[in-house]
């Protein structure tokens, strides 16, 4: 995957780098000429001096070094030789290099070092004389470097300096994409809105614009599926009530032949089957349309689950159930449907995975700022390994009990519209304990 970031850097960092490394090099040629052209000034004016003194007669000699240049590692040695006509050497150095009088100063060697050279020719009362002072590069070498390293010094803080500077400029201009991609990790999973423009620079517009453009899409798509399962189950809902009734005409009208009665249980019991996939699903429906938090309207959770449960009082003691409340006041802002929803799918899940003799008992109450609804059972439980994916739609614990494998997913959808969240540990004594936490704040104070 390519990455912006890194394809700025490249191509405002790489000519950087190159552009410092020109100047650095004309830096370095200019600082090293006028260093050159002195050193050489120097050396002549040392030639210029024994020049004047074998135009007068007397012996050329060199200047005594300083004090302090025998002790330096760097201090340059000089010679110096007089030649006649024929190049027969008068006095000085006998392994003194070729002369060139009249030239710019050049390089040569002096006892295998490499040296600088100055040749002038004297006019004497002898005769013409070529005289050569030779000095060796030590400290010419030595300045050079140090020249070198203090501009490496300089490129390098330079360079890091702009390196800085650029990472943080691109930084500060790929702002605006973190942001929204920070925006849209924040996001739940049904938040299709539209990406906010008011900040959005001009460059990145079109990407926005185009991706709200999909976020559209996909919500009409899935808008259509939710009024699609909505209508389907509601539509399913009248003639399977009216089924339900004339099979349970028939089973008293044919209440003598076994049979019949056999089948007709039967068809009852798919029925009923059918009738509550047909509620999950409208349910489901329901659930995944997630009405935003500001349209939630105060109620009382425990008024509601009393209300709700009452409907499985008759179930429980069918199956010779001990269904028993803990129900203290927990005022919140909710969903009075999808709550309602939320309570009938955990306690009938509670009710038909518990076995003859059981328990299931139901509460909930305030912790602190937050409103908590358990259902705990006294059934065969969830493995800690399955317990994941009992929240996926039609997964059931096992066939022999009826169920479509949608109730938790359900349950699932409505919790995350509230911002609640759903654990399942093990109930004291075996069993399962499903916690339906909601968010801190949900909760609302009862004067209000």
């Amino acid at each position: 995957m390519s990455s912006i970031r890194l394809r700025l850097l490249k191509w405002l960092l790489g000519p950087i780098l190159l552009v410092n490394l020109v100047l650095a090099a004309l830096v370095a040629g200019l600082a090293w000429t006028p260093a050159q052209v002195a050193f050489d000034g120097g050396l002549l004016d040392t030639a210029n001096g024994l020049a004047t003194r074998l135009a007068a007669g007397a012996a050329p000699q060199l200047p005594p070094p300083s004090s302090s240049s025998p002790a330096s590692p760097a201090a340059d040695r000089s010679w110096f030789v007089v030649r006649d006509a024929q190049s027969r050497r008068l006095a000085g150095a006998p392994a003194f290099p070729l002369l060139r009088p009249g030239a710019a100063p050049y390089d040569a060697e002096v006892d295998g070092e490499p040296v600088r050279v100055v040749a002038l020719a004297v006019t004497t009362q002898d005769g013409e004389r070529h005289l050569g002072v030779a000095r060796t590069l030590r400290q010419r070498l030595e300045v050079r470097s140090a020249i070198v390293r203090s501009l490496v010094v300089l490129v390098s803080l330079v360079t890091l300096t702009l390196a800085g500077v650029v990472w943080l400029s691109v930084s500060n201009g790929l702002r605006p994409l973190a942001r929204i991609r920070a925006e849209l990790a924040a996001r739940g999973p049904g938040d299709l809105a539209p990406i906010s423009q008011a900040s959005v620079p001009y460059e990145i517009a079109p990407v926005v614009t185009g991706f709200n453009e999909l976020l559209d899409k996909v919500e009409a798509g899935a808008r259509a599926q939710r009024d699609f399962l909505a209508d389907m189950a509601h539509q399913l809902r009248t003639p399977l009530a009216g089924m339900q009734l004339q099979l349970e005409w028939l089973h008293a009208r044919h209440a003598g032949d076994p049979d019949t009665v056999r089948s007709l249980s039967m068809m009852e019991l798919a029925n009923e089957r059918m009738i509550r996939q047909v509620n999950q699903l409208l349910a489901l429906a329901r659930a995944r349309e997630g009405r935003p938090d500001g349209q939630h309207l105060p109620l009382d959770l425990a008024q509601l689950v009393q209300e709700t449960i009452q409907f499985f009082v008759g179930q429980a003691a069918a199956k010779d159930i001990d269904l028993g409340f803990e129900l203290a006041p927990a005022p919140m802002n909710g969903d009075a449907f999808q709550l309602r929803d939320l309570v009938d799918n955990l306690v009938d899940n509670a009710l038909r995975y518990t076995p003859p003799g059981g328990r299931v008992t139901v509460a909930c109450a305030l912790e602190g700022n937050a409103a908590l609804f358990t259902v705990e059972d006294s059934g065969p439980g969830i493995p800690p390994a399955r317990r994941a994916a009992v929240f996926e739609r039609y997964v059931r614990l096992d066939d022999k009990t009826t169920g479509s494998g949608l109730g938790l997913a359900i349950v699932r959808d409505i919790a995350q519209a509230h911002g609640a969240a759903v654990t399942l540990d093990d109930a004291a004594g075996g069993g399962t304990r499903v916690s339906v936490r909601f968010a801190a704040g949900s909760a609302r104070d009862e004067a209000s």
